[in-house]
């Protein structure tokens, strides 16, 4: 027996140690975060711990191998150092993509589950990898902010090279507004009070969870006060009154909201078919003789 390990090839014996000592440590930091998961049910901590659990692993797995089969490498420590300068053109998109994944995650750019228009790409962010971010995208040929369905990655290098749009990292609110023609002639001051009415009832006190957010990005960033309450405005032109009502709205629940303050409004205006005519575009094609 003692004969028979003396003539094993030393390789195949580091191949073997070092392929178990990879699988002992893989399975066991797996089972380590298993028992961690349920302290750490809210999601974003758990994904960020184990993300970064897992890649620490990799990479002690990958020193280990380099350490194992060192003397196999001196040769290849030499080429590389020849060819460094080449490798690293040809790598250089791969470089600047690892950069980007460190930059998001301790530069504060994004995280998973924020709303992001990352690289002409608006969705939500679901994967944060090594080399590209994957988002749930929304848009395209579906209207308003709506997946449809796309699973997109994008090459964390976009962060060093185009504009990051985050719309729910400090402040989860955005402003919206929604538009009402009437005809000349109409109560405009039943109109006002209307829209005062209805954008309470459904926006209740969205302003006030606003007004905290915002207070909170005030001691972080330097920003100036702003509205945070709905308000109307007035226009007209030649062709009818217009109101317009701005209100603040959570990021994730826009659409919603709008559907909800028309379809209030519809049932508000019905009420006063007399008062107020709503107006709308018409065109009129005269035949010439």
């Amino acid at each position: 027996m003692r004969e028979f390990i003396d003539s094993i090839d030393p390789i195949y014996i580091r191949i073997l140690t070092f392929t178990i000592s990879a699988i002992v440590i893989y399975i066991a930091t797996k089972r380590i975060l298993n028992k961690f998961y349920s302290r750490l049910q809210e999601q974003d901590k758990w994904y960020f711990t184990k993300k970064i659990v897992m890649n620490a692993i990799y990479v002690v797995i990958f020193i280990m191998f380099i350490f194992t089969f060192s003397d196999r490498f001196q040769g290849l420590y030499t080429t590389l150092g020849l060819a460094g300068a080449g490798i690293t053109f040809a790598l250089r998109e791969v470089i600047v993509s690892f950069a980007g994944w460190f930059a998001i995650l301790f530069g504060d750019f994004f995280k998973v589950g924020d709303r992001v228009l990352l690289g002409g790409i608006k969705g939500d962010v679901i994967d944060l990898g090594i080399l590209r971010t994957t988002l749930m995208e929304m848009g395209d040929w579906v209207d308003g902010d709506q997946y449809n369905g796309r699973i997109v990655r994008v090459a964390n290098s976009f962060i060093f090279t185009s504009p990051v749009y985050n719309y729910s990292a400090n402040f989860n609110f955005v402003w919206d507004e929604i538009h009402l023609p009437i005809h000349f002639g109409s109560d405009v001051k039943l109109v006002r009070k209307i829209l005062k009415d209805v954008s309470a009832e459904i926006l209740g006190d969205v302003s006030t969870q606003a007004k905290d957010a915002w207070f909170q990005m005030r001691r972080q960033f330097r920003l100036e006060d702003a509205t945070l309450e709905n308000q109307i405005f007035m226009t007209f032109d030649d062709n009818w009154i217009e109101f317009s009502l701005r209100y603040v709205v959570d990021i994730k629940e826009r659409r919603i909201t709008k559907d909800l303050i028309f379809t209030r409004l519809l049932e508000e205006l019905d009420k006063y078919e007399e008062e107020i005519q709503l107006a709308s575009q018409t065109i009129e094609l005269v035949k010439q003789n």
